[in-house]
């Protein structure tokens, strides 16, 4: 039987819309397309901007001799930028080391461990952390952890002190007190985000692993793990380009030393830490203030590198929890599977 179609004057459908009435579909359309245009532009526009201003102390210093050279001294027209980036990729390190396993263990214990009615308390309150202002973590630092660590921090110096980069003297303010509040200022976010990866595994996956005999914990193990890897990655990453750019609560916990320390536990120096200090004085000194912007640059590109690669995992994760979850191997399941006892 064939289909007829009612028609009304004009000769369009009566299924078909008006082309008045698709006209805020295409302005939506165009406006965010726009938007995302002018959020390019604007992010082309600060490198460029960045760039143009650093070339006068790239000229001066050299390229990798201001990147690579210890000897930051303002007064004498030198600008060597290693004890910054030094400072900067050490404190972040540290935060992750120190945050990302807290920060995981966390996550899976509000999703997987904790009492569906203490869930969403225990979320709120972990995400009121990310609220506190940067400057408090940095006082608390200053009148709270440097006092009270610097005993524990001395033990760990001279315990771990046959590793490099560990033994030596503590100064107060360092590098490891700097790590330890960024570790603590990017637990939220990557909580956050682990959480959310891990709240899409797959609830049969989860369920078939316990069916086979698995235990709680080697149910989170064969599949809650594997299945977020990517994602939980993803969310170190994003933690780690919070780390670098941090600026207030670092300039108060390093120690501001314009030299590389010897040890985690003496004072440095970051790419952030600098600008803040030196940006204000720097006004009348064309080179000083050009360096000022060449540090910039570095942070903004080290702080976009780490960005594009936390974007590519969640891209991964994203991509692969529609998919589904891959079987766990052979071996996983046969540490769970009780074997038959041989026939006599």
């Amino acid at each position: 039987m064939a289909a007829t179609t009612v028609t009304v004057s004009g000769g369009h459908s009566t299924l078909e819309g008006s082309p008045l009435s698709r006209l805020p579909d295409r302005a939506l359309r165009y406006g965010l397309t726009g938007i995302a245009i002018a959020i390019l532009l604007l992010l082309a526009y600060f490198f460029e901007r960045l760039i143009s201003n650093s070339t006068q102390v790239f000229g001066h210093q050299g390229f990798f001799s201001f990147i690579f050279s210890n000897d930051w001294n303002p007064a004498a027209e030198i600008y060597g930028g290693w004890p910054l980036v030094l400072g900067t990729l050490v404190t972040s390190g540290i935060a992750l080391v120190l945050g990302i396993p807290v920060a995981i263990a966390t996550a899976l214990t509000v999703q997987e461990l904790c009492p569906p009615r203490l869930r969403p308390i225990l979320a709120m309150l972990l995400d009121l952390l990310a609220a506190v202002p940067s400057v408090v973590y940095g006082l608390w630092g200053v009148f709270v952890l440097i006092p009270a660590l610097k005993g524990f921090q001395q033990s760990l110096a001279n315990f771990f002190g046959f590793l490099p980069f560990v033994a030596g003297t503590v100064a107060g303010p360092s590098y490891f007190i700097a790590g330890l509040i960024l570790a603590i200022m990017i637990l939220p976010i990557v909580s956050a985000v682990s959480r959310e990866v891990i709240a899409t595994v797959p609830s049969d996956l989860k369920e078939g692993s316990l069916a086979l005999g698995a235990t709680r914990w080697e149910m989170i193990r064969m599949a809650v793990l594997p299945y977020s890897r990517s994602g939980i990655t993803g969310a170190a990453m994003l933690g780690l380009g919070r780390a670098i750019g941090e600026t207030i609560a670092v300039v108060l916990v390093i120690g501001n030393a314009l030299t590389v320390g010897h040890s985690i536990f003496q004072q440095g120096y970051s790419l952030a830490a600098v600008i803040a200090n030196e940006f204000g004085e720097a006004a009348s000194d064309p080179l000083h203030r050009s360096a000022l912007f060449a540090a910039g640059l570095v942070l903004f590109v080290l702080t976009l590198i780490v960005n594009m690669i936390a974007r590519r995992y969640v891209v991964r994760a994203a991509k692969r929890s529609s998919r589904g979850a891959e079987p766990p191997p052979p071996e996983a399941l046969e540490a769970v599977i009780p074997q038959a006892a041989p026939v006599q």
